[in-house]
């Protein structure tokens, strides 16, 4: 149900391709733990060279297609192959919590407007992902080590003018 409440809010999405769908589930699964203390499906995530993927996604993807849940669609992006799951049916949104469906929902705001590449650049930069080798499993523990705050405009914006206003030198 995961798989299907993501590739539909990835249906808008111009870069929701397959890359795009594995990390959002990797993000909403590693925040919700740091949110809540739980995850939301508990499915186990492997280090690949393009980031963390869910190691059972292509097993439920064929079942997804096999059923008539979803399909598979090639889609040109920027002259590149996107291969994006469709679902045909909505998701049963009863087997999530209101908070699991709101941190699915944060994860996808957050990543909206990233590409597949940028999102997983994004990805390498999670411990879990660091610390272990390719075709390893990201142990869930992971999700609690720290990491340095990523910088953004925003980020570095905020960090001037709170400087300014506080007549720090400490700004950007």
């Amino acid at each position: 149900e995961l798989v299907l409440y993501v590739g539909e809010r990835l249906k808008d999405d111009q870069a929701g391709g397959a890359t795009k769908l594995n990390k959002v589930i990797f993000f909403a699964e590693f925040t919700h733990l740091r949110r809540h203390g739980a995850v939301i499906s508990g499915c186990e995530f492997q280090k690949l060279a393009h980031g963390p993927a869910p190691r059972q996604l292509l097993p439920v993807r064929k079942q997804l297609i096999a059923e008539g849940a979803a399909e598979l669609v090639t889609e040109d992006f920027l002259g590149r192959p996107q291969h994006r799951l469709v679902p045909r049916r909505r998701a049963d949104l009863t087997v999530f919590t209101a908070t699991e469906l709101q941190t699915i929902d944060d994860v996808l705001h957050q990543l909206a407007g990233i590409t597949g590449r940028q999102v997983s650049e994004l990805s390498h930069e999670e411990p879990g992902w660091e610390l272990t080798e390719i075709g390893e499993t990201i142990p869930y523990a992971t999700a609690f080590l720290g990491f340095p705050q990523l910088s953004t405009p925003t980020t570095r914006r905020v960090s001037t003018e709170i400087a300014q206003r506080y007549g720090s030198s400490i700004a950007g």
